[in-house]
């Protein structure tokens, strides 16, 4: 897709009177609130690929495995398409009304407010919070599941394969929320470069010991496991719940459209940020996709109808117990980081709108300095420290209700995708664009619209429907 400034230079001036931020030099990499921007398209590909390679990597092999040979790695190719058409038409909504030199929209909501309302706004919020929110939950799941599987590992080492290591997951939970109320005070976006490239150097790691353990065991087993119609199910209606609870996983495992751009806020200009997010995001969608095809497809090929919901702790593989443990380590480092992807940007929110709403308050806006040896002095507000809390307690807790991996990420991926990936930045395209209705722009793209609501919808039936049984069982 050509971008060019008279593309994006769209008559959206009475729009733009509600925005807060005033226009600036793009060559400037501080703008009028101070605020200093330093990343490049190595930072942004690392906050992506934080973000995108999490939880949902581990999972693909059980989706493409409900899915089967053909259906499962074609699904996975149409949501890295559908996403960077996601990404590449949010990247040019940063700016308005100029995409290159224009006021920036810091948030996702903040481009929706200015090019489709207010009333949008607040959908559009609702849905992107509670998609973020869930998404913390699924971290604190999955980073309990691999702490337990540490403690497996070891235990069928110790005590053979078939010993009894069973072991719960909520001291687990605890232990992660502890740690997140630390790292949850990071002030914001700006200073999570070190954490989020230290998370993504994690995800490669497990992401290539899974690769590398499925090919070791396709050639163990000495063949490839697997066929084209995925695994059997007793009924009809069961095997239609299972491969939308795959497509769901999938869905889960692609877009991260919530905080493409606050992620984009963080890049520096010249280049215009939106050219270096969309080279950014292809780089990242394709690194992803390399990696989701090897793990979900060797995943699939090793173990054929028992693949596990959870590749590296669903114990298809117990030796070398050491890399099954490393890679658990990896997974682990990589949602502490991953965990604060997605909730800054709420901190972020919350925090603009209590300091806006209360100005005067000594408890929101009073800062204390906190001097740590060898770090520079730290600056901490009460309501931080208490709202941050409040908030990863509740992903705690909540985790420790509903602790099942598929399917809260079906659900998850269900929800975040048709309307954040999907439904906002096509209405946004329309009206930075002016596409006219019935036009062969606007037939095309809602018909593609329509494509992804009823495939979303099909998900989460199918999501909730296994995570109503497994909660009942």
């Amino acid at each position: 897709m050509k971008e060019t400034q008279s593309h994006c230079s769209v008559n959206l001036a009475t729009m733009a009177v509600d925005q807060t931020l005033e226009i600036s030099d793009s060559s400037c990499l501080e703008d009028d609130n101070g605020i200093i921007r330093t990343g490049t398209i190595r930072t942004a590909i690392a906050h992506i690929i934080t973000a995108v390679i999490g939880s949902g990597v581990l999972s693909l092999a059980w989706s493409t495995a409900q899915l089967g040979w053909v259906a499962g790695p074609v699904a996975m190719f149409c949501f890295a398409i559908v996403t960077y058409i996601s990404a590449s038409l949010l990247s040019d909504c940063y700016r308005v009304p100029n995409c290159v030199t224009g006021v920036r929209n810091r948030s996702y909501m903040d481009a929706v407010r200015v090019t489709l309302g207010r009333k949008q706004t607040w959908i559009c919020g609702w849905l992107q919070y509670i998609s973020m929110f869930g998404t913390a939950i699924a971290y604190v799941i999955t980073t309990s599941i691999c702490m337990r599987a540490i403690q497996k590992s070891n235990c069928y080492h110790k005590e053979g394969h078939k010993a009894p290591c069973e072991y719960a997951t909520y001291h687990y939970m605890l232990v992660f929320g502890g740690v997140q109320v630390v790292f949850s005070q990071i002030p914001d976006f700006h200073n999570m470069e070190w954490l989020s490239i230290v998370a993504a150097v994690m995800s490669f790691c497990y992401s290539t010991i899974g690769f590398g353990l499925g090919v070791a065991k396709v050639i163990t087993n000495g063949t490839i496991k697997g066929s084209i119609k995925g695994v059997p199910m007793p009924t009809t209606a069961q095997k239609i719940w299972r491969i939308s609870q795959g497509l769901g996983d999938i869905a889960f495992a692609y877009p991260y459209s919530l905080i493409l751009l606050e992620i984009q806020d963080t890049l520096k200009a010249p280049p215009a940020e939106n050219k270096t997010m969309k080279k950014a995001s292809m780089a990242s969608i394709l690194i992803t996709t390399f990696f989701y095809l090897c793990c979900g497809c060797f995943g699939y090929a090793a173990f054929g109808n028992t693949t596990p919901g959870n590749l590296l702790t669903g114990f298809g593989f117990y030796e070398p117990y050491w890399l099954v443990d490393f890679a658990n380590v990896c997974i682990i480092v990589h949602l502490v980081g991953g965990y604060q992807v997605y909730s800054q940007p709420i901190f972020a929110f919350f925090d603009r709108w209590f300091t806006k709403k209360f100005p005067n308050s000594w408890f929101i806006n009073k800062a204390y300095t906190i001097k740590l040896p060898a770090l520079p002095p730290y600056r901490l507000t009460l309501f931080r420290l208490c709202f941050r809390t409040l908030f990863v307690a509740s992903t705690t807790g909540i985790a420790m209700i509903f602790p099942y991996f598929n399917d809260v990420l079906g659900i998850l991926g269900s929800l975040n995708f048709w309307p954040l990936a999907i439904y906002f930045p096509v209405e946004m395209y329309f009206v930075q664009r002016n596409v006219i209705p019935w036009s062969k722009n606007w037939i095309i793209l809602q018909t593609f619209s329509l494509a992804c609501l009823l495939i979303s919808l099909f998900s989460l039936i199918g999501s909730v429907q296994g995570l109503i049984s497994d909660r009942l069982n």
